[in-house]
């Protein structure tokens, strides 16, 4: 099901996220979508090497710099001093949707998420992040419309299951958008499947409706 998934996938990562990603300069929220999307996008995660590649090239010609002759003794002691990490079993899951690094984030997978409702359908779960910016997964009911708005910033949204339709094209399973203030627009969710999406934004949407813009405040978007 997945590999199917994997074949169809249209809208791709840009180059300055898997760049940043890369380099490790992305926030947190952002590390979870790109790292989810390249493990099941064949071309992101080989363009994503040949960035790595050209970053191990750049360090590999980089002036060494001087470091303390205990430095690596230093080191060592505190990898020692450091707590055994907790291993627990995974726990049961139903869906089986969610890649490897979603799915290791959470603990779990679609059956563990608990929901929370924020009006006309649709519903979210806040994931845990730093606070440069946030992430969520979204369920959206087939046939329903997300509210139309623009945004502050940027907004990757990574579709994990069923489709969404705005105005700029058709976005399936493995499918990212890349939104910014350019963008003002109303996705709705394909008929048939729910849709089950990944979203981080680093600024609040600009809701152009009266509702979602009071509710904005108490659901964190």
């Amino acid at each position: 099901m997945m590999m199917s998934s994997m074949k169809q996938i249209k809208h791709h990562l840009t180059e300055p996220l898997l760049m940043g990603y890369a380099a490790g300069t992305l926030p947190e929220a952002f590390n979870l979508v790109v790292a989810t999307h390249i493990s099941m996008c064949d071309t992101c995660r080989a363009a994503l090497a040949e960035y790595e590649a050209v970053g191990g090239e750049v360090m590999m010609d980089a002036a060494p710099v001087d470091v303390a002759e205990d430095a690596l003794a230093a080191t060592m002691a505190l990898i020692d001093q450091a707590p055994a990490p907790q291993i627990t079993a995974p726990k049961p899951t139903a869906g089986g949707i969610f890649p490897g690094p979603l799915r290791d984030y959470v603990g779990g997978d679609l059956g563990d998420i608990k929901w929370r409702k924020v009006g006309g359908g649709v519903s979210q779960m806040v994931l845990e992040t730093s606070g440069e910016a946030s992430v969520r997964l979204l369920h959206i009911p087939a046939g329903t419309a997300v509210p139309d708005h623009g945004h502050r910033g940027m907004e990757l949204t990574l579709v994990l299951q069923g489709a969404f339709v705005d105005e700029t094209d058709r976005f399936g399973a493995g499918d990212v958008e890349v939104a910014d203030e350019d963008l003002n627009h109303t996705p709705v969710a394909e008929a048939g499947v729910d849709c089950i999406c990944l979203a981080a934004t680093d600024a609040p949407l600009k809701f152009n409706g009266f509702v979602p813009r009071m509710a904005q405040r108490f659901l964190g978007i």
